[in-house]
């Protein structure tokens, strides 16, 4: 029987799985342990942004004027002037902790019943969340003392600390709620205990690893705070997933009769190459994040190809190692009234997805426009889909103590917490003309040892204040000065990053199309195929953009899960779900996809090929799906805005994805298409075959077949 590359290394795993077993415990202690000493290194502001705004942050940064960790107390009493005793005892005890500096005296409102005073923490600004709670227990303590006034904090430093809290503590409860949840469904499964276990280990064993990895890669490519949380959501997922493929096909063939030898064979020559091509074809897709030009996505597609990397050598290596293994004892601990297996395991095919592929395998074209349709009016609100890098205030939802102290300060002193920043570079910055320059600006800082010069600028009129300062404040008093002047600051990031996002989303989007492509065309070897991979995608990512700004953006229902619209979508967001969708999507096509061809090059017609296909498959991509919908949807429950957008957009793109794209758009398309499915490009024949034999009744191979799980 000639065997494809996942076969072969599932059969020498089975015969050497000592060495397997004991090879992948030792990668995963090594991988974690040398990680986690090195530990991660984030990125900076210089290195996460795009356009002026960087070139801004680059100049400071190379001069040695990293700008320090700003913040901002307010104190508000009912009448003018009596927060002055509050604001006075404000200011001494923060200035007791020795940790700020440059402490300016309180500056009043317009209407005198609110007083903000302002300072910087000292040393680096990177470090400043982890040295600022003695401020705010400063602050906090000072506040209880004058029960008459409100006192509000915002700043870097402060943020940065409840960010990091929350951050670690919405991580916890991902990982101990996706991984319960993840268990129970397994369990449902599969019926028994440890082979719902055995999944789940696996995934996390290559969780730990993957994160030693990529501590010791942000060394390089420094990273954002939040890829740990989004490669642990990526790899745990996809992990479970090509486990459960894999030992759903092992079960399946062992319940029809096959030896268990056998049984592994056939499993790694169908199921384990799926995984193989699965899983290239998610890191492929990934890889198109590094064409995006920022960092933030850089790190983004270094962390989910690592885990994927891993989470796909585990599944094709250890996996048919502990299988052979554990033999019968895969089924230990079975659960009675979860166990709905006859005696030799045979579940029926066909149930949910039985009784609905009947009626569109009858009406076709009436399940196609109909399913097509249905995604169009989901996908509707994208239209008008608006992105903004949310601000920390945003993040944390408007009755958040962060957000509530951003809005009392910005309603009280406009464009006080997140003014514009010119930086303004020259030769000698002390020429007559650039004198006069900054003698047109209010608050100018110079730097005469470094020939540099910060400018702060309010943008109470947000993006058009930003838009006339760049486009004619700035160029008419230096131009002809021969110096550099960028604009930054919070906003002016943001507009930089979104426009940067444009421009990176075409040859994002052309790469991953492309290759998606030449993938689909070179395993499957029909172009008809590759096509129909592709517009099945986009109809997923474009509900799921659709639901995304319902929710986020307009706020329809999303008080049902805990959240708000916020007017705007993550910027970020388009391009990582379009990316990740395209690369997931693709395990349930490939592992659907394979057992249809499978089916086809066995004897059977299209139709039955179809029908035998769907409903084998159904079972097992009910259980990936729903694995991945839960694990999606509890970070859909979590505090961050952003993670929140994530979570949902995946776990209602995943769930339609297995619904009405696989069980109702898929069929009824493929019967539609015909043996046009199967004409094979005349290039592509003489390419070798990357097809395993298709079993036989007997175990034997009786013609080259494109396996997958069943």
């Amino acid at each position: 029987m000639r065997r494809n590359l996942a076969a072969r290394i599932g059969v020498w795993s089975a015969h050497h799985r000592k060495t397997a077993i004991l090879g992948w415990l030792l990668f995963v202690v090594l991988a974690t342990g040398i990680g986690g000493a090195s530990g991660m290194v984030e990125m900076t502001d210089a290195e996460n942004g795009a356009g002026d705004s960087v070139r801004a942050e680059r100049i400071l940064s190379d001069a040695g004027l990293d700008k320090p960790a700003g913040e901002l107390v307010m104190v508000s009493a009912s009448a003018a002037g009596e927060w002055k005793a509050a604001a006075r005892d404000v200011s001494a005890a923060v200035r007791k902790t020795g940790e700020v500096r440059n402490l300016a005296e309180p500056v009043p409102s317009e209407d005198g019943r609110d007083a903000l005073i302002t300072f910087e923490m000292k040393g680096d600004a990177a470090t400043a969340a982890d040295r600022v709670q003695p401020v705010l227990d400063a602050v906090a303590s000072a506040g209880k003392e004058h029960g008459d006034v409100e006192i509000h904090q915002f700043g870097e430093a402060s943020a940065g600390k409840w960010l990091g809290d929350l951050l670690a503590e919405d991580f916890k409860k991902a990982e101990f709620t996706a991984v319960p949840l993840a268990l129970g469904i397994l369990l449902v499964a599969f019926g028994a205990v440890v082979a719902a276990l055995l999944p789940v280990g696996l995934a996390l064993t290559a969780c730990m690893a993957a994160f030693g990895l990529l501590s010791l890669a942000s060394h390089q490519l420094h990273l954002f705070q939040t890829t740990y949380s989004v490669m642990f959501l990526m790899g745990f997922a996809v992990g479970v997933d090509y486990c459960l493929f894999y030992l759903r096909r092992e079960r399946d063939e062992r319940a029809a009769g096959r030896d268990a030898e056998t049984a592994l064979r056939i499993a790694a020559a169908t199921s384990g190459r799926a995984v193989l091509v699965s899983g290239v074809t998610v890191m492929v897709a990934m890889g198109g994040m590094f064409l995006s030009g920022l960092l933030l996505f850089k790190g983004f597609a270094l962390a989910t190809i690592i885990v994927v990397f891993i989470a796909m050598l585990g599944s094709v290596t250890v996996l048919p190692a502990l299988l052979s293994w554990l033999g019968d004892r895969i089924d230990a601990g079975r659960v009675p009234l979860l166990n709905r297996r006859g005696k030799r395991g045979v579940r029926p095919a066909g149930g949910i997805a039985g009784t609905v592929l009947g009626p569109v395998l009858a009406r076709p074209k009436v399940f196609a426009v109909g399913a097509v349709l249905v995604l169009l009016a989901l996908a509707a609100p994208a239209l008008g889909m608006k992105t903004e890098a949310l601000g920390l205030e945003k993040q944390f939802g408007s009755d958040s103590a962060l957000a509530v102290a951003h809005r009392h300060i910005t309603d009280s002193f406009p464009g006080g917490p997140a003014p514009a920043l010119v930086v303004v570079s020259a030769d000698d910055i002390g020429t007559p003309e650039l004198r006069r320059a900054l003698g047109s600006f209010d608050k100018v800082t110079v730097h005469a040892a470094q020939n540099v010069a910060e400018i702060e600028v309010p943008l109470p009129g947000g993006k058009a204040d930003l838009a006339e300062l760049r486009e004619e404040r700035v160029p008419d008093a230096f131009d002809g000065t021969g110096a550099q002047a960028y604009v930054a600051g919070e906003l002016a990031n943001s507009v930089d990053f979104n426009d940067q996002l444009k421009r990176g989303m075409v040859p994002v989007f052309a790469f991953i199309t492309v290759v998606t492509f030449l993938l689909m065309l070179f395993c499957f070897r029909s172009y008809v195929i590759a096509v129909t991979s592709i517009l099945l995608n986009l109809l997923s990512v474009g509900a799921a953009y659709g639901l995304m700004v319902a929710v986020f953006q307009h706020g329809w229902g999303a008080s049902l899960i805990g959240s708000e619209g916020v007017g705007a979508i993550e910027s970020w967001m388009p391009l990582f779900v379009l990316v990740v969708l395209f690369g997931l999507s693709m395990d349930y096509h490939v592992f659907v996809v394979s057992r249809i061809r499978e089916a086809r090059l066995g004897g059977a017609d299209n139709r039955t090929a179809i029908d035998t296909g769907i409903r084998h498959t159904a079972g097992a991509v009910t259980g990936a799906a729903a694995i991945m919908v839960a694990v999606f949807a509890v970070f859909g429950t979590l505090s961050m805005q952003d993670m929140q957008q994530m979570g949902v957009g995946l776990a209602v793109a995943v769930l339609l994805d297995a619904t009405v794209v696989r069980m109702v758009l898929l069929p009824s398309a493929m019967l539609l298409l015909g043996e046009r499915n199967w004409r094979t490009p005349r290039g592509l024949s003489r390419l070798p075959s990357l097809e395993h034999d298709a079993p036989a009744p007997d175990g034997t191979a009786v013609t080259a077949g494109a396996g997958t799980r069943g």
